[in-house]
């Protein structure tokens, strides 16, 4: 059985009351945009718990790998706790990843919240069957519902299955796909490829942004997808954002040099989607089954399916 055929637990939807913990499995956070955050949850009948970890420092990480283990194996495991809210990205998350990993994450299945460096995280519940929510994180979530992401968000949480609508781009491939999807953080999955947590599957959606990438590095990620054989088998993908980058003497942007690593793949592609490292950041549900709609119409949707 494979990643796309196998079955999928969906967390149940966070009830008034429900217990949402906040995390930093990788980087430090700001104290002020958890806080932020918090009174937010606080604001829709959701608790909150702080955990113990989650406002520390130890470098360049929010803890010791032991200590951001101990507080993500906590929140996953506490039956009081419905959600797990990891507070920011940076780099971490694939130091604790396996002994997270033999924890029983399926039996009582949480959403785990985040993207970038939390894309790692989506990738090892993907890997154990388990939905989660590629979507914003303390720093948008303290701007409250005004955000329309932070709104879908909570949605979400609470049973929704979104239907998005986006504008088309001129490099788009038109077509209609279904099947599930998976993705995050390009560089983060590059480097969980021929491991337990690769969910750059065949047959699959694909979603992909990134930050600070130069373009030749994002070119030969590409070049290995295609090499491998996974690229060409895709049923379709979406195109983040690709932020903070400069041209080089090949390519003037990202999409470009996407294009034409993509050329001859014979199915729906869809670029400059508000996923990534941007104020609009659609929350979007890994391992769901979507339908993926590229149209001459000038925009494009994305259609989340109840399981």
């Amino acid at each position: 059985m494979t990643l796309t055929t196998a079955p999928v637990k969906f967390p149940a939807p966070i009830e008034k009351g429900d217990t949402i913990a906040i995390c930093s499995p990788a980087g430090p956070v700001d104290p002020a945009k958890v806080a932020g955050a918090v009174a937010v949850l606080e604001q829709q009948g959701w608790r909150t718990k702080v955990m113990p970890h989650a406002l520390g420092s130890h470098g360049n990480f929010s803890g010791t790998a032991d200590e951001r283990y101990a507080d993500m194996a906590a929140a996953l495991t506490d039956p009081e706790v419905r959600a797990v809210l990891c507070s920011r990205g940076g780099y971490g998350v694939v130091h604790i990843m396996d002994r997270l990993a033999r924890l029983p994450l399926a039996d009582d299945p949480k959403w785990v919240i985040g993207f970038s460096d939390i894309s790692a995280m989506h990738a090892l519940m993907a890997s154990k069957g388990v939905a989660s929510i590629h979507s914003p994180m303390a720093a948008q979530i303290m701007k409250g519902t005004s955000d329309a992401d932070t709104a879908s968000l909570f949605g979400i949480l609470r049973g929704e299955r979104p239907a998005y609508v986006f504008p088309s781009h001129e490099f788009d491939r038109r077509g209609i796909a279904s099947g599930r999807l998976f993705g995050g953080n390009l560089a983060v999955l590059a480097e969980l490829i021929s491991t337990p947590y690769d969910i750059i599957v065949p047959d699959s959606i694909l979603f992909l942004e990134d930050v600070a990438e130069p373009i030749y590095k994002i070119e030969r990620i590409f070049y290995q997808l295609r090499l491998s054989g996974v690229l060409g088998r895709l049923r379709g993908l979406i195109v983040g954002q690709f932020t903070e980058y400069r041209p080089d003497r090949n390519y003037t942007d990202m999409e470009s040099m996407i294009r034409d690593a993509t050329a001859g793949c014979n199915y729906p592609i869809a670029f400059g989607v508000p996923i990534g490292h941007v104020d609009h950041n659609l929350p979007v549900i890994e391992s769901a089954e979507v339908t993926l709609k590229v149209s001459p119409s000038g925009t494009n949707s994305l259609i989340f399916h109840r399981s």
